[in-house]
């Protein structure tokens, strides 16, 4: 997480730096700028963000401020982190694949289509997307089983702290929206592999 932080910083940084030029370095090529913005976005949500904002600080302090002294599935969270380190090494190597895989937000339907994108960067961000989603998955059901049932007798919901129901929200929304997010990435896999029309007119 904190490397994703860094690496992520130093693209938002560039990017700011690019804009405030007139012209700019990329200029004359427009794609490999868009490709640093894709980068960048998915990198800060998915690796910084999710994992480290959320999962870092909730592991410490979701058990901390409910009394207990760990989450109730401990390793589930784990797991999950070492999940991340190769999405993380397939998003980077999708941009230096050819052309990359962005050009605006080409992860959504037409442009993420085989003709519009018919290399293998395309392949490497969704399942990347899919790999980090599918953890940030199971950290997110981790947190909704501790708050829900793993109070210390005593703890009614309204007595737990902002930061706790904060938690609990963004891990039911995260619950709520991550497999939509799925399938919608495996109709785009099954759309540009199998010869499918989810997207297709």
């Amino acid at each position: 997480g904190f490397w994703s932080a860094l690496v992520g910083t130093g693209l938002s940084i560039h990017i700011r730096l690019n804009l405030a030029q007139p012209g700019g370095v990329y200029s004359d090529n427009p794609q490999l700028y868009n490709v640093i913005v894709t980068t960048h976005a998915l990198m800060m949500i998915f690796f910084f963000v999710m994992p480290t904002l959320m999962g870092g600080f909730g592991n410490w302090l979701v058990p901390l401020m409910l009394g207990i002294p760990d989450l109730i599935f401990a390793r589930v969270n784990n797991m999950s982190y070492w999940l991340l380190p190769g999405p993380l090494v397939m998003l980077i190597s999708s941009a230096g694949i050819e052309g990359g895989a962005g050009s605006g937000w080409t992860v959504y339907p037409p442009l993420s289509s085989s003709e519009f994108h018919p290399t293998p960067a395309m392949d490497l961000v969704i399942f990347s997307l899919h790999i980090a989603g599918f953890g940030s998955m199971m950290s997110s059901l981790n947190f909704m089983v501790t708050i829900i049932s793993g109070r210390f007798y005593g703890m009614l919901p309204e007595r737990m702290t902002v930061f706790t129901w904060g938690m609990m929200v963004t891990s039911w929304l995260l619950l709520l929206s991550l497999p939509v997010l799925a399938g919608g990435l495996t109709m785009l896999i099954t759309d540009r592999h199998v010869s499918t029309s989810f997207f297709r007119p």
